[in-house]
């Protein structure tokens, strides 16, 4: 394990970078995505350290735990994004997947890099979110030494809280202060040290599977729908029509009188349109089935 930031993976210089600033766009432009082909390799890889992660966050939340994002800079953004999709894709409460950034709001829009060194606010951030024993919290940090980050990873794993460390570097810090350290070996940048290109390309692919397997564990969709998207929007009620279509085979003027009869909950109408009924009986069977739309339908079959 190196703490020496000179000494680290995504540190390193790439000879075969050299000469960017002499290439042509087009030159440029390859070598890029060259680069980013093999960022998928390097998730392929680190999947052992992944599934057990995921498995561990899943059973959190299905006990009803929260998961909890914690970065800084990059890392700490792509967080955030990931953690504000999961309301409108999967209807889920705001605190369920939350996320925080070392510097607060102000950093999503202005670099704010030395507050990643705050250790102070690392381990606060873990007491302000009222972190738990039922809880998960997963620290986003390429080098995978990030002051802020591991304080607040070592601070929920004093509470019993489950703890995951993303890093794009081996034996780091972070893997070491988590339960499970997940590290993706990108290797160095075409930019040499900035880790918002491979790095957090990686982080975000990882972040994606994260969310997205976690949910889908919780029954928040129905074979690949997103059966319990949130239609605010003209284009999410067409995606909604078309998932109920799809589901029941009805005309679409009948999913749509479905939907609105459902209050715009997807489920709901595709139950309704399975076995014609008032909108409670539905809802109760929802519940009896912990909101898996399958178990609801086999239920009945």
């Amino acid at each position: 394990m190196t703490d020496r930031l000179g000494d680290l993976l995504t540190e390193q210089v790439d000879h075969r970078y050299a000469g960017l600033d002499t290439a042509s766009v087009a030159q440029l432009a390859v070598v890029m995505n060259d680069a980013d082909v093999t960022v998928p390799a390097a998730v392929r890889a680190a999947l052992p350290q992944i599934v057990p992660a995921i498995e561990g966050i899943a059973d959190r939340l299905a006990a009803g735990g929260r998961l909890l994002y914690v970065g800084a800079g990059t890392a700490g953004r792509l967080g955030v994004l990931d953690a504000s999709e999961c309301p409108p894709t999967f209807s889920t409460p705001p605190d369920l997947v939350r996320a925080v950034i070392a510097g607060g709001t102000a950093a999503l829009f202005a670099a704010q890099e030395g507050v990643e060194d705050d250790e102070a606010a690392g381990t606060a951030v873990i007491a302000d979110c009222a972190i738990t024993a039922v809880d998960a919290v997963v620290g986003i940090s390429a080098s995978g030494r990030t002051p802020y980050v591991l304080a607040a990873v070592r601070a929920a794993r004093e509470r019993g809280a489950l703890t995951v460390g993303l890093s794009c570097n081996a034996d780091t810090s972070l893997g070491a202060a988590a339960d499970h350290p997940i590290e993706v070996l990108v290797g160095p940048e075409v930019l040499a040290g900035s880790t918002r290109l491979k790095a957090g390309t990686a982080q975000k692919l990882v972040l994606n599977m994260i969310s997205t397997i976690s949910m889908i564990r919780l029954g928040k969709t129905y074979d690949n729908l997103m059966v319990d998207l949130r239609v605010t929007n003209a284009k999410l009620r067409d995606r909604a029509v078309r998932i109920i279509r799809r589901v029941t085979g009805v005309p679409r003027s009948e999913a749509e009188a479905a939907l609105d009869r459902a209050e715009l909950d997807v489920k709901t109408a595709i139950l309704m349109l399975d076995r014609p009924a008032d909108v409670a009986d539905p809802r109760q069977r929802l519940a009896a089935s912990g909101g898996r739309l399958r178990e609801a339908l086999e239920a009945i079959a």
